[in-house]
């Protein structure tokens, strides 16, 4: 090949690189934010949707974006910060060969946008930052009465929680706190008017709650109606905590277990043992691997025993079982001495066999 010839090939590779070269722009500009100041690590995507071509750039500690090789178009502008879209925009022409200027001010957008609302538009928008304060300020409230109520300051978290309600009623977890505050200031209370009271106030916000909650939150359903049982079961009201206890197994059948085993509790304390019984039998129906329940049962079973003539035990039908099943799921629980105890009371025997393996069958 002649030197003729080698001038003539390197003349047209130059000329396809300056045609391919003239197909494309570069990209030259800033990303301001709404407070003035430059944005930091922003993504600007840029993204024709006619070709497909996509490119992103990411601003610099000055906030600004410079690219070469961007295909010439329009494109559809998207700068998104730690995620979140903070401006869009589409007909962003892209020239071939030339230096484009690409400057996003969001102060100015923001201002040029407000500028060509309606008095509609502008009312929507001040509604919808007006709810947004007033959520952020129910969330910092609720913040500070639940951090009252750990520190056992509860006259405090129910002022704060009475004035939440009065901000919006219409928010389930709201009643629900108030509710929590008040149990607390009325149990704390020395004065029995006082406490009566402070319950009965608790259990109507505690009813406000549960007409609020969505029936796609059961397990909330249940966590409300159990302390609504704890509420009557103070007042002296076993009716309507049991009622209440129930409600919650029903409402949040995966923990029904739970709250019978709460109703079986309570009822013990007051001395209603057969009801107690049937709440523990429930409890177990539930989950039958709750040790504790079964200790219960027979606490509750022995408490109906009788004195034989010859002055030994005689505790009803399924008291050695209950305790033996307690040792079988929980050989070495809290409640173990104690049902070792309460069998050896009664005359029966502790059976050895709970808690250990079948011996493997010998090799031949």
């Amino acid at each position: 090949m002649n030197r003729v010839k080698l001038m003539l090939i390197a003349a047209l590779v130059a000329l396809m690189v300056s045609a391919a070269w003239g197909q494309t722009g570069s990209v030259k500009g800033f990303v301001k934010g709404i407070d003035g100041k430059p944005v930091v690590g922003a993504v600007v995507t840029l993204l024709d949707k006619t070709s497909g071509h996509k490119y992103e750039l990411k601003t610099d500690k000055n906030g600004n974006v410079f690219s070469l090789g961007i295909n010439g178009g329009v494109y559809e502008i998207t700068v998104t910060q730690n995620g979140q879209p903070i401006f869009q925009a589409g007909n962003y022409q892209v020239k071939m060969g030339d230096e484009n200027a690409l400057e996003i001010d969001l102060q100015k957008a923001a201002a040029q946008q407000a500028a060509q609302m309606t008095p509609e538009q502008k009312k929507a928008i001040e509604q919808q930052q007006n709810e947004k304060n007033k959520v952020k300020n129910l969330n910092d409230m609720l913040a500070q009465a639940r951090a009252a109520n750990e520190a056992g300051n509860f006259d405090q978290a129910k002022q704060i929680m009475t004035q939440a309600v009065a901000i919006d009623p219409n928010r389930e977890i709201l009643w629900f706190q108030l509710a929590e505050a008040q149990r607390n200031v009325a149990i704390k209370s020395t004065d029995a008017s006082e406490k009566k009271t402070g319950l009965t106030e608790a259990v109507d916000s505690y009813n406000k709650a549960l007409r609020l909650v969505p029936n796609t939150k059961p397990e909330v359903m249940g966590a409300i109606y159990n302390q609504m049982g704890e509420a009557y079961s103070r007042m002296g009201n076993m009716d309507e905590a049991v009622k209440a206890y129930d409600s919650a197994a029903s409402s949040d059948m995966p923990n029904a277990g739970k709250y019978y085993f709460n109703e079986g509790a309570i009822l013990t304390n007051a001395g209603k043992y057969d009801d107690a019984i049937k709440a523990f039998d429930k409890c177990i129906q539930a989950d039958p691997t709750k040790a504790d329940a079964y200790y219960q049962k027979g606490v509750n079973l022995l408490g109906k025993a009788t004195m034989k003539p010859d002055g030994t035990m005689n505790a009803p039908e399924g008291t050695a079982e209950a305790f033996n099943k307690y040792l079988e799921l929980d050989p070495n629980g809290k409640y173990a001495d104690g049902a070792k105890q309460m069998l050896a009371s009664i005359g029966a025997k502790v059976e050895t066999t709970y808690g250990k393996q079948k011996s493997a069958p010998k090799k031949k």
